[in-house]
């Protein structure tokens, strides 16, 4: 019984695997499109009614198959604390965490919905592509992040030290300045903190260049991973 339950949830080359796929890729997408609808004003009460209908048999689902996936898991422990197990818990727990407990105390925790949307990753092959090809290069990626944060520092306190008398209410201090660097090296710009003083303007001119390669450095990595994923795929 085991082995054929195994055979129907995980990803197996049968028509019942592919149809229990189908149905939860359908159920994800109906959920999240219930969960933005949900935030429109003025909803009627008959429609707040289906929509709380669609959440708790979606909700009932996506539980029997996360308890089904611990069921016929060979080590249970390391599926639970996975990628996809902590996707599946996550995916389902606001609606437990809600239930008897004033839901305005917890609504925080209703934006967890969204994460079942990484739950088609499971089901759908180009972004499990996606996903191989970013483990691939994840000390690349880590390494990228830790420039990163310090390139982000740096700007902050450079700028700080141009502008802080210039514009104090702006750059009254490094934190203030880091929202800057933020927005400047993600070539954002917002437009609500600008330099003023020639030496500021120079240092954010610098920055802007470091930003544009910021952004195409992640691009390549991934675009990189990917081709390299699909080319021993079609070996």
């Amino acid at each position: 019984m085991k082995d054929f339950i195994k055979s129907i949830v995980e990803i197996n080359d049968n028509k019942l695997s592919r149809w229990f796929a189908f149905i939860i890729q359908g159920l994800i997408l109906l959920s999240v499109i219930a969960f933005t609808v949900e935030t429109l004003p003025d909803l009627k009460p008959q429609t707040r009614d289906i929509l709380k209908s669609i959440e708790i048999v979606t909700v009932i689902v996506f539980t029997i198959e996360y308890l089904l996936r611990i069921y016929v898991a060979d080590n249970k422990p390391k599926f639970i604390f996975s990628f996809y197990g902590i996707i599946d818990l996550v995916s389902i727990l606001p609606f437990y965490l809600a239930i008897g407990f004033d839901l305005r105390s917890l609504r925080a925790l209703r934006f967890l919905r969204i994460f079942r949307v990484l739950k088609m990753v499971r089901y759908n092959k180009a972004m499990a592509h996606f996903m191989f090809a970013i483990k691939s290069v994840k000390e690349e990626i880590i390494l990228f992040v830790m420039v990163t944060m310090i390139l982000i520092y740096f700007s902050g306190v450079g700028i700080y030290y141009f502008e802080n008398q210039a514009q104090p209410e702006n750059f009254s201090s490094i934190f203030d300045s880091l929202w800057w660097a933020i927005i400047t090296l993600t070539t954002v710009g917002y437009g609500d903190v600008y330099p003023v003083t020639i030496g500021g303007r120079v240092f954010t001119f610098l920055i802007l260049m470091i930003g544009l390669g910021i952004v195409a450095i992640p691009t390549g990595i991934i675009s990189s991973a990917l081709t390299k994923t699909m080319d021993e795929k079609n070996e």
